[in-house]
């Protein structure tokens, strides 16, 4: 390998570093209509009347729109494959509103103050309605979220919008209760995880214009380039081949650019004007109205014999999706088929799941994507289980963990053809010296410190369904362009799918130039998501740049008038290793460029009927104040196996990052609603995300395995790192002081009141 697995610098490091990448923002016209939102103070309500007779005489308005305005054509903003597992639930502009912050009006203007003010005269005559608010309420609620004729669900997946369902399901293996009672150790309780946002640095936004031939252009800040195009053509209802998207360089997305949360506002504008029209959602609208983390409430049964082998694990998730059902459907999965796998020696499972409609703000897609919660709630009653029967919890884990080579029968029945979880768990023992630390030690000031572990695994794509596309296209003087349907986000796979080119090509990474995601140009791409760009897309580049060899072979075969068996190519020429012929790669590829009739291209497209899992072990050190209740986190260690590391500096970063978002998660971040439905942390003055200096020492290393399905035994990197700080941070608490913390997030507060009731 000539680089992969090599930390070879980003593509666009020095760009990034000077500050000259541009954004959708940067990009949009001057002359774009602004476009914002009126939305709406109640969590139900119908709406009666709009006046807005007032706001359209304010000078530079060019549109104010109301339900009565736009398509009446039910759709859903999930940026899913089709036909998409969320349900059509969604219209632009509805006459009922379902959470604080729904849209009510779109108004478009000149100026942002004109736009303001605008908005400040709008008038509206509600019907309110009651809410339903408690996710554990909403099953079979009188009061219906969608009673609405015209909801649609296209997959079978348990919807039932006249009982307040999104989604259910459940299946089994073997007889979990009578195997429980059998059990010489069980536990049983309740895990609570809330909703999370992604916090991305650069907010929802996009821009549309229509060009020369009346076709709406759309330029957005997206994950998922292609879907944006077949959810406005549902929105609009308009042909797809009226619509171009285009991905420009994303500032962060993390699951919530996989929802189309603003593209559809300026669409319709442009449509409605023929004006540029674009919308850059504020702070406070990315909190209050966008797609954060689904809550979850999940209730685990697990039970173990005498020797700590467990026998049966029982998982019930109840998933809040809120006003609209993106993503309902599909991150409930992976709560309990992300989380029962992980044990081998289970004699029989059960995962059953209903996700309910509430009047609190849509969620959507956040990295870990379900597996989040499940991973909580598992790893945190297996971390009870080994307490219970007083067996170390490493211990534990390494009795009944999978192992390569295993069927798993909750993960789609897959074989386990690659997987390093036991070396990751050995080695992140030794990392944090376990044994010394374990279960804790008394500092004798007044605080304790504790150690506790969590393991996980993932997905690389979605097995069956996902489809990556490359092109790969010789040019003259012999380098190569690149064209991948997958959009970059920060994650560097411009330059690890670059890496997987180059090495099939035996060339020097400069030597491939790498083009993003233009739904006119770009090969079709599900997208980046489920933690599949290097799984899938990487081996669309191998395939590809496999199919360019034997081109570049053919050719030149025939410029050397010989039998293209008699030669081979080292990357740099075609040459015959028995005689003297031999053709520079450069001069292949300016003669194409004259008389030819070969073009010197290769697209392959990949998809996957299985989806081979990434695994983790975290460790957490905390330091417990026994007196306020205060945690400080002191020392995280992780553990991955992905494969073969294409990238080792890329995959650390990726890693870090996501252990920080996970540290967020199971110590700062908390969303919560007043009695009427408003989200009280709609800044991020209440909204606490932690700093650098809040996450403590952050330690990663890489057990690698060799995953044969994947592009030089690589698997995904993307979601695992998220999942293990939640149950490895609440066990050493645990193990700290006692206080067994169920509900995220683990505050001083719940830790001091658990110490002393």
């Amino acid at each position: 390998m000539r680089t992969v697995n090599t930390s070879v610098v980003k593509k666009d490091a020095m760009a990034l570093v000077t500050g000259k990448p541009v954004y959708t923002d940067d990009l949009a016209p001057g002359d774009c209509l602004i476009v914002k939102v009126l939305r709406s103070p109640h969590a139900h309500a119908l709406i009666k009347e709009i006046h807005k007779e007032k706001a359209e005489k304010v000078a530079g308005i060019a549109c104010i729109l109301t339900y009565q305005d736009v398509p009446q054509k039910r759709f859903t903003m999930a940026g899913q494959s089709y036909p998409e597992p969320s349900p059509y639930d969604r219209l632009i502009l509805d006459q009922r509103m379902r959470f604080v912050g729904d849209a009510a009006a779109i108004v478009a203007g000149e100026t942002e103050d004109a736009v303001d003010h605008a908005l400040r005269l709008l008038k509206v005559e509600y019907e309110v309605l009651e809410p339903v608010l408690d996710f554990k309420q909403a099953k079979d609620h009188p009061v219906l979220i969608h009673p609405e004729e015209d909801w649609l669900s296209l997959c079978p997946v348990g919807a039932d919008n006249k009982r307040n369902l999104c989604a259910a399901g459940r299946e089994e293996q073997g007889n979990v209760d009578e195997v429980l009672k059998q059990c010489d150790y069980v536990v049983e309780q309740v895990y609570h995880t809330k909703a999370n946002q992604q916090a991305m640095m650069e907010t929802f936004r996009a821009y549309s214009y229509l060009d020369a031939y009346g076709r709406l252009n759309m330029v957005a800040s997206t994950q998922v380039t292609f879907h944006v195009r077949r959810i406005l053509a549902h929105a609009l209802d308009i042909p797809k081949s009226r619509i171009r998207v285009i991905k420009p360089r994303i500032g962060g997305g993390f699951g919530a650019k996989q929802t189309v949360v603003a593209e559809v506002y300026p669409a319709i504008v442009t449509m409605k004007t023929g004006r540029p029209a674009k919308m850059i959602y504020s702070r406070y609208e990315s909190q209050i109205a966008s797609s954060p983390r689904h809550e979850m409430e999940v209730h685990v049964r697990v039970g173990a014999d005498k020797n700590g082998i467990l026998q049966a694990i029982d998982v019930y998730t109840l998933s809040n999706t809120g006003a609209y059902g993106e993503h309902g459907p599909t991150t409930v999965g992976l709560s309990g088929h992300k989380t029962i796998p992980l044990y081998r020696t289970a004699k029989a499972f059960r995962f059953a799941y209903d996700v309910v409609y509430t009047n609190c703000m849509s969620s959507g897609a956040y990295r870990g994507y379900g597996a989040t919660q499940g991973i909580f709630a598992v790893e945190s009653a297996v971390n009870e289980l080994a307490e219970k029967i007083g067996m170390d919890s490493v211990k534990l884990r390494e009795l009944n963990m999978v192992k390569e080579g295993d069927i798993m029968p909750a993960y789609y029945g897959e074989t386990l053809n690659s997987c390093a979880l036991d070396r990751c768990m050995a080695r992140a023992k030794e990392m944090i010296r376990w044994d010394e630390k374990y279960p804790r030690v008394d500092m004798g000031n007044g605080k304790v410190r504790g150690v506790g572990v969590a393991m996980s695994m993932q997905g690389s794509g979605i097995s069956g369904l996902d489809v990556a596309s490359v092109e790969l296209r010789l040019n003259d003087d012999g380098f190569y362009t690149l064209m991948i349907g997958a959009s970059d986000m920060g994650t560097g796979c411009d330059t690890t799918l670059a890496q997987v080119a180059a090495d099939c090509l035996e060339c020097d990474l400069d030597e491939i130039v790498v083009h993003g995601t233009d739904t006119d140009v770009s090969p079709y791409d599900s997208g980046s998501y489920a933690s599949s760009t290097m799984y899938l897309t990487g081996m669309a580049v191998v395939k590809a740049s496999e199919e360019m060899r034997e081109k570049i072979l053919k050719k030149g075969a025939q410029y050397l008038n010989c039998p293209e068996d008699s030669l081979e190519f080292d990357g740099k020429r075609v040459y015959q290793p028995s005689g003297e012929l031999e053709i520079s790669l450069k001069d292949i590829g300016n003669k194409v460029m004259c008389f030819n009739e070969d073009m010197l291209t290769a697209g392959a497209c990949h998809t996957s009927p299985v989806s081979p899992p990434p695994f983790m072990v975290g460790m957490a050190e905390v330091e417990v104040d026994k007196e306020t209740g205060e945690v400080e986190l002191l020392d995280y260690v992780a553990v991955v196996d992905c494969g073969t590391t294409i990238n080792p500096n890329l995959a650390r970063i990726q890693t870090e990052g996501g252990i920080a978002q996970g540290i967020g998660m199971a110590m700062y971040e908390e969303i919560t609603y007043s009695s009427k439905g408003q989200m009280l942390q709609n800044s991020f003055m209440q909204y606490k995300l932690p700093t650098r200096q809040d996450v403590g020492n952050i330690r990663v290393e890489f057990e690698s395995s060799y995953e044969p399905t994947g592009p030089f035994g690589a698997k995904s990197i993307g979601e695992i790192v998220i999942n293990t700080p939640s149950p490895a941070i609440a066990d050493a608490v645990a193990n700290a002081v006692g206080v067994r913390v169920r509900e995220l997030p683990v505050t001083a507060e719940k830790v001091y009141w658990g110490m002393n009731r």
